[in-house]
């Protein structure tokens, strides 16, 4: 296997104890090696701390630290961002998992290229495990304008080169703040896809994501007015391309298929 350099994986956590278990030991069956797991707690209750310190103990590239007190997944990112050694940074939240050869066939893909931007296909899971017969992809070249109209990219399939892209750090966004890291990697570089399905996305019922439509559309007003300090009117108008945006994305790079049963 060749050694493309150290990947730091971004793992924040907020009472996931029930799921970062089967997000750790996916990373830990990566066929590429060289990385380290920083997992930044957000003061979870749940016991999250309890159930990653006998890991930790047993793998020394699982590097856990807790807030100094509960701060919301934007912070959290960025206290974790900070952590990072790696010239290589990819994200996993902890309910979701990686494929086994995720890391060493992105890297591949990003090397051979040159690409300093990536990300790839993923399904979707219940909170059980489960397949739900849905198949995300998404654009081959994403561009500034593709990306403040649409999040192409899943958050555990992005990968980007620290070396080109620097340090990132957002402000603080209840919602979408993971779009807020990219929108702000994408002014350096295009996001290319490799088309390959290297993760599974697990849709969960304690989501901080709005139940309503309304509420899921105007959740990314913040996005824009907030995070990238943009006037009212011009934040409400990339909200709104956001609708078409997305509405675009399910219609031509969501496809659905039928799920096994066993």
């Amino acid at each position: 296997m060749q050694d493309y350099g150290l990947v730091s994986i971004i793992t924040p956590t907020w009472n996931c104890a029930a799921f970062i278990c089967n997000t750790i030991k996916s990373v830990q069956a990566q066929t590429y090696t060289n990385w380290e797991l920083l997992i930044q707690d957000d003061c979870s209750t749940d016991g999250t701390d309890k159930v990653i310190a006998p890991l930790e103990d047993e793998d020394i590239r699982i590097k856990y630290e807790a807030n100094l007190q509960n701060s919301g997944a934007a912070i959290t990112r960025n206290n974790a961002l900070k952590r990072a050694k790696g010239r290589w940074i990819a994200f996993l939240d902890s309910d979701d998992m990686w494929m086994p050869e995720k890391l060493e066939r992105q890297l591949r893909f990003m090397v051979e290229n040159d690409y300093a931007f990536t990300y790839h296909e993923y399904v979707e899971i219940t909170e059980e495990g489960k397949e739900l017969g849905v198949y995300v992809s998404g654009l081959k070249k994403v561009n500034t304008f593709n990306m403040f109209t649409c999040c192409w990219p899943g958050c555990l399939t992005v990968m980007y080169d620290v070396d080109k892209i620097g340090l990132i750090q957002i402000k603080d966004i209840r919602k979408n703040n993971d779009t807020a890291i990219w929108l702000k990697v994408i002014k350096k570089t295009p996001c290319y896809l490799l088309e390959e399905n290297l993760g599974c996305y697990r849709r969960r019922k304690g989501s901080i994501t709005p139940p309503s439509v309304t509420k899921r559309v105007w959740a990314h007003y913040p996005l824009f007015r907030v995070a990238e300090d943009m006037s009212p009117m011009i934040a409400c108008f990339w909200t709104l391309m956001n609708v078409l945006g997305n509405a675009y994305k399910k219609v031509f790079y969501v496809k659905k298929y039928l799920p096994c049963l066993y």
